[in-house]
């Protein structure tokens, strides 16, 4: 009987991870030592998948900032969350670089969406729309341009 814990069996585990989503290094480093392979296996395998171009923090970055994006995640929420997922500064600013994304006018259609046009004349309502975009992980310069209804001068 052959090795359920082999390096072709943790190759193959890997790949079957990578054909569903892109995953970060670290995170499919985790995934596949609590599945109880050896982390010096794991590492080289990974390794081995990330020279030849199938394991990408590059391409998982971006498509992880595209995707919460679309959820209408800000992008403090998001860079946290890329941080916990094992990527590094420079990995996380090169995405948001090659997204361009509006983050602005993001911003400004989730308070509508979740609050309605009419923009809140109480204090109480203002301070509870602003934590709402603060967990969503808007920055303040965001959360006061869509308060206010203005668009930020480019």
């Amino acid at each position: 009987m052959s090795d359920p814990y082999s390096p072709a069996r943790c190759r193959k585990r890997a790949m079957d991870a990578l054909a569903r989503r892109e995953h970060a290094f670290d995170e499919l480093f985790q995934k596949l030592c609590e599945r109880g392979f050896d982390p010096d296996t794991v590492t080289e395998q990974l390794v081995r998948l990330r020279d030849e171009g199938l394991q990408s923090d590059a391409r998982f970055a971006e498509a992880f900032v595209s995707s919460r994006f679309r959820q209408g995640k800000g992008p403090q929420r998001i860079r946290a969350e890329l941080r916990g997922r094992g990527l590094g500064d420079s990995e996380i600013a090169e995405a948001f670089a090659a997204a361009s994304h509006d983050w602005f006018k993001l911003a400004a259609e989730v308070r509508e969406r979740k609050f309605g046009v009419v923009a809140p004349t109480e204090f109480s309502e203002k301070a509870r729309q602003m934590r709402f975009l603060s967990y969503r992980g808007f920055s303040q310069e965001h959360i006061s341009v869509a308060m206010s209804g203005a668009r930020p001068v480019e």
